[in-house]
């Protein structure tokens, strides 16, 4: 390992452009003739469209030109789509909803587009759009779950009845069954996760611009894997064949999920183009993301957990119910199923487990994968069963735990993932040191003389990552592969570049990418830059979520290095006149091994360009391309520990000690991973103690600025305990497994789990505000610690 290689701590190459404010974002781009967009959203959460008159809007100063639904229908732009095709357990396909990008005929949740006001500024289109009118007959809404599905609740989509998209289930329910059968205890909790909006710093923006002298389009847009969108524009939206379609993600200000999706900003500002014959550029403002950008969570679960005598876990049945909005968005069926109910077995060895998923329409907006995307909803589920079991069963929620860890690997669940590698223990040991666990009724006891209640909270959650393998994927529904691709280019003077099928909106691949091309290939960062983004530059990918871009983009670039290096060393011993065997890469140079014969990196990297003295039959060039597919999901884990003092005459909770012990396999850059956990450790808490969407009985957000909707902020935060300790995946070749998400999995059920320990009752639903844990306080049945 060199100072710039595996392992190091290499601070951020993109950082420099990013706090000198030189970064490059879709509202930086401006292309000649370039105007503007503003929407027109439905203020209604269920209404029919009865009339668009859009005459005066046509007329006001700098309009390009006002379009509707019915124009866009007319020129064969297709509806939106859901990738993942999941079946209910009888058989039948989901109910997907027909999801225009400009209403035609109905509205289906506040935020709604229906019009697109072109103009020459901003300002003018956003005038114009306010000059449109539009006739509705307001038909009567629902927003949650339950209402949705009961008797004679609305009816959303005609193609769904009784707002069911689809009944699916896994596991076995008869195995299940008996183990209930045989048990000595049986817990049973009902478990809400709420529903979040993304809140990413930038957000979202498109800007499309047809020529009509190539009859080719480009596409800018805050997208976090630009090949998919390029491809499901092309083949499901007909906007333009791939070859006649240019999709660029420049610098993205974070993602966190919301920008997997195609929306239909991005359709309608390309299709805009073309028929108003200027660049179109439409840039969200803060309340449109509140409204229009997919919101995260959303469930509602009965679970029951059997344990024998011994407090072994038996089996675990769980029934829920996931509210996806108003329409399917690219990957929202695939969140409360695949990505969810397969992670119910947590780290804990359970025999039997039978899950049932209910995913619901409601006049909302579409909801689909957010930072973690199902195993943050599955973890927490998991985590406070364990923990509320522990307290019921008066034994340590630590050593009930241990008790049931999977403890020999690979381990093959009930619900399909077969964990490939763990060492549980070791976390939940680290956690508790760290933590001084063994300390913490002392610390109690002080806090209780001082008024205060103090609690102490576990969550030990693993992920499933690196999505994986494209066959396993598509036997399951998933309309994509999800390989990987990168090419590596040595140029003459040997600088390097590195395409990658990845994406960074604030990972840092700039950096640990470079690391590993540094690592294998002995020269200095400044020589490497990585490229991404552009469909133009990078044949093909599938872009970054679900923490894939290690395990899977980075073992693409190592195939690929592989083959860069076996060439390399080809050239090398044939200058030499040396055998390739004995032929080692370091210090900037190939050198034979054991003397001092070398060739520098540069000289070898023009002798592959010049060609003068190149081995017979070998091509010049030194360019080097590979695929990677995953063998397996890769399986984070971990131990966090989270320690409160609530005031119990105001519920303020403050969290005076947070403890996260991770195992991410094999890591590139320890101080990337620290800020990773850093960043989803707060989306976490601020699940717990501060997020949360809600809209009132007629489907309007009551939550949409951030003076409704609370952000985590430094001083609801305390300084974390981060930890390592790694167990390498078998399943890549880096041996790699993923960390973009593991703060956000594992932090709510930690906090929850120690705020209802200080107050000693279960009955408290995320966020857990001071309103809420003072009512709490107030309603609970006293608990003796």
């Amino acid at each position: 390992m060199g100072i710039e290689g595996v392992g190091a701590r290499v601070a951020r190459k993109e950082d420099r452009r990013f706090i000198t404010g030189a970064g490059r974002y879709v509202d930086d781009m401006v292309v000649p003739g370039m105007k503007h967009a503003a929407f027109v959203r439905s203020p209604h959460a269920h209404a029919q469209i009865k009339k668009i008159d859009v005459k005066a809007a046509q007329s006001m100063p700098g309009v390009i030109g006002v379009l509707t639904g019915r124009e866009l229908k007319a020129d064969g732009i297709g509806n939106l789509i859901c990738g993942w095709m999941i079946h209910s357990k009888d058989g039948t396909p989901m109910k997907m909803g027909a999801w225009s990008p400009l209403a035609v005929d109905k509205v289906r949740y506040v935020g709604d587009a229906v019009v697109v006001v072109v103009a020459d500024t901003k300002a003018q289109a956003r005038d114009a759009a306010e000059a449109v009118e539009i006739t509705y007959k307001e038909l009567k809404a629902v927003t949650e779950v339950t209402g949705a599905i009961a008797r004679g609740a609305p009816q959303i989509h005609p193609e769904a009845e009784g707002n069911l998209i689809f009944d699916w289930e896994i596991g076995n329910a008869k195995e299940t069954a008996a183990a209930f059968k045989q048990a000595a205890h049986v817990v049973k909790m009902d478990v809400v996760n709420n529903r979040l909006v993304p809140n990413a710093m930038e957000p979202r923006a498109a800007l499309g611009h047809y020529d009509r002298a190539e009859d080719h389009y480009t596409c800018w847009t805050t997208s976090q894997n630009p090949h998919v969108a390029r491809l499901v524009m092309s083949a499901f939206y007909n906007i333009a064949p791939e070859n006649k379609l240019r999709v660029i993600a420049p610098d993205v200000g974070g993602g966190f999920g919301s920008k997997i999706y195609i929306y239909p900003e991005e359709i309608v500002c390309l299709w805009a183009s073309k028929k108003t014959g200027v660049p179109v550029k439409w840039v969200a403002d803060r309340t449109e993301s509140f409204l229009c950008d997919a919101h995260g969570r959303d469930h509602v679960t009965h679970a029951e957990m059997a344990f024998d005598k011994d407090h072994r876990i038996l089996g675990f049945k769980v029934d829920t119910l996931a509210n996806l909005g108003a329409y399917m968005s690219l990957f929202s069926s695939v969140t409360p199923t695949y990505l969810y109910a397969t992670l119910l077995s947590g780290q804990y060895d359970i025999p039997a487990i039978h899950g049932n998923v209910r995913a619901i329409y409601t006049n909302t907006a579409p909801v689909d994968a957010y930072r973690g995307a199902g195993r943050p909803e599955a973890a927490f589920l998991v985590e406070r069963m364990m923990e509320v079991a522990a307290r019921q069963f008066g034994v340590s929620p630590a050593e009930l735990r241990r008790k049931n860890f999977v403890t020999a690997f690979p381990h093959q669940t009930p619900v399909i993932m077969n964990y490939d590698a763990g060492d549980f223990a070791t976390s939940l040991d680290a956690a508790m040191k760290a933590a001084d666990y063994a300390g913490f009724e002392k610390r109690r006891q002080k806090a209780k003389k001082e008024g205060k209640l103090r609690g102490i909270g576990f969550s030990c959650y693993i992920e499933a990552c690196g999505l994986a393998p494209s066959a396993a994927v598509g036997s399951l529904g998933s309309g994509v592969g999800l390989w990987e691709s990168a090419e590596v280019r040595v140029n003459a003077v040997g600088t390097i570049e590195v395409l990658t099928g990845s994406h960074s909106h604030g990972q840092g691949h700039e950096t640990t990418f470079a690391q590993l091309v540094a690592e294998r290939l002995s020269v200095p960062l400044e020589s490497i830059s990585i490229v991404h983004g552009d469909t133009d530059k990078v044949q093909m990918g599938m872009g970054t979520y679900g923490s894939r871009s290690g395990a899977v983009g980075m073992s693409a670039i190592a195939k690929a290095l592989d083959k860069v290096e076996a060439k390399a060393k080809k050239i090398a011993a044939h200058l030499m006149e040396a055998d390739e065997a004995d032929i080692v890469i370091e210090n900037g140079t190939l050198k034979v091994a054991g003397t001092d014969k070398n060739v520098p990196w540069f000289q070898m990297a023009l002798a592959a360009y010049t060609a003068h003295n190149l081995p017979a039959g070998m091509e010049p060039g030194l360019k080097e391309t590979a695929f990677y597919d995953p063998a397996n999901f890769t399986f984070p884990a971990g131990c966090y520990i989270c320690e409160v003092e609530v005031d119990p005459e105001t519920g303020v909770t403050d969290i005076v000690q947070f403890v996260a012990a991770d195992d991410f396999g094999n890591i590139i850059n320890p101080m990337i991973v620290e800020g990773q956990v850093h960043g989803g450790i707060a989306q976490g808490i601020g699940q717990a103690l501060l997020e949360g969407t809600h809209y009132d009985g007629s489907g309007q957000l009551l939550t949409a600025s951030y003076m409704d909707y609370t952000m985590p902020r430094a001083d609801d935060l305390p300084s974390f305990k981060v930890s390592t300790s790694n167990t390498p995946s078998p399943s890549n070749p880096l041996g790699m497994k993923g960390c973009g998400e593991a703060g956000a999995i594992g932090s709510p059920p930690a906090v929850i789990n120690a705020i209802t320990d200080a107050i000693g009752t279960e009955d408290l639903t995320m966020p857990a505000t001071p309103q809420k844990v003072w009512a709490a306080l107030q309603a609970r049945k006293p608990r003796k610690h």
